[in-house]
């Protein structure tokens, strides 16, 4: 894996984080910890898969 792709992945992982901890501190009645523990998994997986997907590399493929 490339630096910048690994990069791209510690930076939507960290903001999935951000969005979690976010919630947490809201303390709405719905958010159970264990509902917080399965958006946290579906965030990250999320992020890590948009990275994946919308990051392109340096160069472009050869024609």
């Amino acid at each position: 894996m490339c630096m910048q792709c690994m990069a791209g992945a510690m930076t939507a992982t960290a903001g999935a984080a951000g969005i979690r901890a976010w919630l947490a501190t809201r303390a709405f009645g719905w958010l159970t910890p264990k509902r917080l523990k399965a958006i946290t998994m579906v965030l990250i997986g999320a992020v890590l898969l948009a990275s994946t997907v919308l990051v392109s590399g340096a160069s472009a493929p050869p024609a």
